[in-house]
């Protein structure tokens, strides 16, 4: 939710975020005439409920006609003041569902634009080249009993699978190498729950424009997620935080419906409905946000570097940003039998958005509370396996270990089984 405060000091800072993310201008005048209306009720009833305690006052000490006068007033004041709050807590309905409407303002210096027209920050490495015609990640799977796809969707339906035997122990691998550099770096190791309460998932911004995403379960009012930046969002819900930086890494199950992507990455586990995640939290000091981004985009940096992969960094469009995000990186590793990059990892910086739905808020000093500042960054997905597999293959269908997973998988090189 953006702050009332700003709008009302600069509205152009929202009417040209408006603009860059293609969205509606108009909406800021309406919440300036909804925000005018509102406070301008709250006065009427502040002036007339100090008119009636003051009433209330001299009834007791009033007489005769005096005193009938005042009963007459302080009955027909009763009425205005009931009348005046319900007006203002209308009004003040009207404005907080308008403001959820409204996404967060971006940050200075995002490109403006739709998914196409996002700015490409660097490359690192080159794409790989091979001498033989590639496998892609599926059929390298199948080869190396990795990944099993008909039966997921067997036993699920499309766009399910199962990761086995050395499947599964690479993705194992990988996310155990993902936490293990965030707590070296500081983190705090979180494993949260997957399925969150309304409150959660609205004050992250994913019931908004992307609730076709979400899976609910109607019966128990319960929502999974599909990131577990959600959980650690709402962790500090409702609170006030002592220590700034609050750093959380958290590994989670995720659950994406992928509504709306019928026919695309249908093949393997590019796009699928539950993959496993490691992502990185914190809270600070929204003066620090913007620096806290790139050290979250240096910290994937490090983890795509452990594992050898040609990768790009961009620059997302404002367009093409969540409703929480001010602005977001994210790191593509070149795909070769696609011949294109793709999204590995994501960063967003949500400013304080997130925090003014959520309450959470820390102490500056001299005591008054404010709103922190919420960033998330991906460490490591399921998606890597792709990447990883192909990238790493060689011609007889074996797919050489990064020299940071051998520890975890105890070999060099995975040989095909069949």
């Amino acid at each position: 939710m953006i702050d009332l405060r700003a709008l009302r000091e600069d509205p152009e800072r929202l009417r040209a975020s408006q603009r860059a993310r293609g969205e509606d201008e108009a909406v800021v005048d309406r919440l300036l005439d909804v925000d005018e209306r509102r406070r301008a009720a709250l006065t009427r009833f502040e002036q007339l409920r100090s008119e009636q305690k003051s009433i209330g006052k001299s009834v007791s000490k009033a007489k005769g006609d005096e005193r009938e006068q005042l009963l007459t007033r302080a009955k027909e004041l009763a009425q205005q003041v009931k009348e005046s709050e319900a007006e203002a807590g209308g009004l003040q309905e009207e404005l907080t569902a308008t403001l959820r409407t409204v996404p967060n303002i971006i940050e200075t210096g995002a490109p403006p634009g739709g998914e196409q027209d996002f700015v490409v920050l660097e490359h690192v490495g080159e794409p790989t080249v091979f001498d033989f015609e590639p496998r892609d990640h599926l059929e390298l799977g199948e080869m190396l009993g990795a990944i099993d796809t008909e039966r997921g969707a067997k036993v699920s339906g499309a766009r399910f699978y199962y990761l086995t035997g050395i499947g599964a122990q690479l993705q194992l691998a990988l996310l155990n190498l993902a936490m293990e550099q965030a707590i070296d770096s500081g983190f705090t190791a979180m494993y949260p729950p997957v399925l969150v309460k309304p409150e959660a998932m609205e004050g992250t911004g994913f019931l908004g424009a992307h609730s076709a995403e979400v899976y609910q379960l109607p019966q128990d009012d319960l929502y999974l997620v599909g990131t577990s930046e959600v959980p650690l969002a709402a962790y500090h819900m409702n609170e006030i935080i002592d220590r700034l930086p609050r750093r959380y890494v958290g590994w989670s199950s995720c659950f994406r419906r992928e509504a709306g992507s019928y026919g695309k990455d249908t093949r393997g586990i590019i796009r699928v409905h539950q993959f496993d995640k490691v992502e990185m939290f914190s809270y600070c000091d929204p003066a620090d946000a913007h620096e806290e981004h790139l050290r979250l985009l240096a910290w994937e940096k490090e983890m795509l570097a452990k594992v050898e992969l040609p990768y790009r960094v961009i620059d997302v469009a404002a367009g093409d940003l969540g409703s929480s995000a001010a602005r977001k990186y994210d790191c593509e590793a070149w795909v070769p039998t696609q011949k294109a990059y793709r999204e590995l990892t994501s960063t967003s910086n949500c400013t304080d958005f997130q925090a003014r739905r959520l309450a959470v808020r820390f102490r500056e000093e001299g005591g008054k509370s404010q709103p922190v500042a919420t960033l998330n960054g991906t460490l490591a997905t399921t998606r890597w396996i792709v990447a990883i597999l192909e990238n790493h293959q060689q011609a007889d269908g074996s797919v050489r270990v990064p020299k940071a997973l051998q520890k975890y998988l105890g070999r060099e090189v995975i040989e095909p089984v069949r």
